[in-house]
């Protein structure tokens, strides 16, 4: 994975001294709170619903094992509110009450200790007061960690494919040009304050595992008829509340050509986007608004910077070699090359836990005898992404002790490791299951992505962990979730997406109703990621449901699913097979009258 340089370390340290001073400045009244909020949002701390919320960059999803633990520190020593915040904390939402109707255990929310892995490859922690965020700084800065810009109108983490680098269907790796658009992006201070935030995803695989059309940028490595390599350029995709898939603005564009390509459009971008309306401020209303317009400028703008400015950021041989020298694959890696795979027992009967988790959590990897393993984040009782300080610290554990020392954050909110000698599986599984990591369900059911919701945020309407917790409650049958087979289960708490609702095959958002918690659910929706696959938004299949109606209506689609397929064929096969208005019936005949149960207020 990449190593920090000595440049990168010491800038990284200095931003986190200039945060102390800035924290110190606004403690003693020398800031007010509107001048340190931009500084505060620079360095990822937001304030959320009860405490301040930091989310910690990490950049295209590489982790140590020495980052994991840090971050593991953080979730147990700092992740801790004081006791009479907490508890204001608990009885807030002890007077909400839960919406979990098929359990009597308490929802797992309002939990500390904790950090959340998220959709965009980043780390959250929701409890560490703003007194102590100056000593995280210093402590993420010490493993090479920070939380620039992943808030603010400015260009956020580049995010990237789990398996970049390793995957058997990549045309290239496509992390050394992740880095370098990092390091160029980086405070930079023509772009620090666009109209509204901008997300890059690139990927060099045909399989999208990165989400690509539904971010403000995404780049497709490739090589064109020639064999020459260059990316396929999307801009305008997005979430929120216009759910849009960006379309490809430039076809092919040589590779070395993608800082000067991404710098036209982000400067047309910085000149024409809306900064009146935070709701239509976004690259993607512009685009959809203005595109033909839209490309020529960017085209116009692109062509000056060559003629004008003599193109300055010209990715050169040489600089490419250097980043990508610094993604070098482990020397344990290179010594086992071409040895023969030990043979033994377990490989001849395996066990029937062991096969699951080897056809779920498994894939093919470009190495011969690796693979590549994810360890699931997804278990009853805990919400979805979520990893406790003493899961984090085995997760660093396993990373030392059977994929070289990494890990890497994924799409899907878990943890993968990538570099897993085939002699090892049985062992990891054994260890990872100890842990509760190795459940099979790896693009199941109970796979979901969900947002921390109302609980912590307090943009969001409703909750999505009580939601989440139903759900993974009903549906706790291994067998059952086996056979219902690969859907994507995608939670929001409020439009703004956090959960990616838009692109579940089963979408759930949390609306607000008068002062009640609401859910609408979508069907139809895809990230991409699917090989050959396209990304759409979900349709919504009716009115809103109450709490205790979502899971019937997950139910009855999911019976309506098993009853119209054809041998094993996929949920969202079966209902583009079947039509929309098929599901879209049953999901509202499921709608039930339970007189004798109130509907949440919040």
């Amino acid at each position: 994975m990449y190593q920090y340089t000595s440049f990168d370390r010491e800038f990284i340290r200095d931003r986190a001294l200039q945060f102390r001073d800035q924290l110190g400045r606004y403690q003693s009244g020398k800031l007010s709170e509107d001048e340190f909020k931009p500084l505060r949002l620079q360095n990822g701390w937001y304030v959320q619903r009860y405490a301040p919320m930091l989310r910690v960059a990490v950049p295209y999803g590489e982790l140590s094992s020495t980052q994991l633990r840090v971050l593991a520190k953080i979730a147990r020593e700092y992740d801790q509110p004081s006791r009479e915040l907490f508890e204001h904390a608990q009885n807030i939402q002890d007077k909400i009450g839960s919406p979990t109707v098929f359990s009597s255990k308490a929802s797992p929310r309002l939990v500390k200790g904790m950090a959340h892995l998220t959709t965009r490859q980043n780390v959250q922690y929701n409890w560490i007061p703003l007194d102590k965020s100056a000593d995280v700084m210093d402590l993420l800065a010490s493993a090479d960690m920070h939380g620039i810009q992943t808030s603010g109108n400015c260009i956020r983490n580049i995010t990237s494919d789990e398996c970049a680098g390793i995957a058997p269907d990549e045309i290239a790796d496509p992390r050394p040009y992740a880095e370098i658009l990092r390091q160029w992006s980086t405070l930079h201070p023509e772009f620090a304050y666009l109209p509204r935030k901008f997300k890059i995803a690139v990927i060099g695989s045909k399989e999208d595992r990165a989400a690509t059309g539904w971010h403000d940028l995404g780049l497709h490595l490739y090589k064109d008829a020639k064999g020459d390599l260059g990316f396929r350029v999307l801009v305008g995709g997005g979430m929120g509340r216009t759910p849009l898939i960006a379309p490809v603005l430039k076809e092919f564009l040589p590779a070395c050509e993608v800082i000067n390509y991404i710098e036209s459009v982000v400067r047309v971008y910085n000149r024409w986007g809306r900064r009146d309306n935070i709701y239509k401020a976004r690259i993607k209303i512009l685009v959809k608004a203005e595109r033909e317009r839209f490309a020529s400028e960017v085209q116009a703008e692109f062509d000056r910077i060559h003629k004008e400015d003599n193109a300055p950021h010209t990715i050169t041989d040489k600089e490419l070699a250097r980043v990508a020298a610094l993604f070098e694959v482990p020397a344990k890696v290179i010594q086992n090359l071409g040895a023969p795979s030990a043979s033994r027992p377990e490989d001849s009967q395996p066990g029937i836990e062991f096969s699951r988790w080897l056809k779920q959590n498994v894939v093919q990897h470009k190495f011969q005898h690796y693979r590549i393993v994810t360890l699931s984040f997804k278990r009853h009782g805990q919400a979805p992404g979520d990893a406790t300080a003493e899961q984090l610290e085995i997760a660093a554990s396993l990373s030392d002790r059977f994929s070289c020392s990494e890990a890497r954050v994924t799409h899907a909110q878990n943890l993968v490791l990538p570099w897993v000698h085939e002699d090892d599986l049985h062992e990891l599984w054994r260890q990872a299951k100890e842990a509760g990591l190795a459940q099979p369900n790896i693009g199941l059911l109970t796979d979901m992505i969900a947002c921390p919701g109302g609980d912590y945020c307090s943009l969001a309407n409703a909750r999505s962990i009580p939601i989440a917790e139903s759900i993974t409650e009903r549906f706790k049958d291994l067998d059952e979730v086996l056979d219902i087979g690969p859907v994507d289960l995608h939670i929001s708490g409020c439009i703004n997406s956090c959960g990616h609702h838009h692109s579940g095959h089963i979408g759930i958002l949390g609306v607000d109703k008068d002062g009640q918690e609401w859910y609408q659910v979508t069907l139809g929706g895809s990230d991409g990621s699917l090989l050959g696959g396209v990304a759409i938004p979900g349709r919504v299949v009716g009115p809103s449901f109450t709490a205790h109606e979502v899971v019937g209506v997950i139910e009855s689609v999911l019976t309506h699913y098993t009853e119209q397929r054809i041998h094993l064929e996929p949920f969202i096969d079966t209902l583009k097979r079947v039509g929309f208005e098929s599901f879209k019936a049953v999901a509202n005949a499921s709608r039930v009258s339970r007189p004798n149960e109130e509907t949440i207020t919040v």
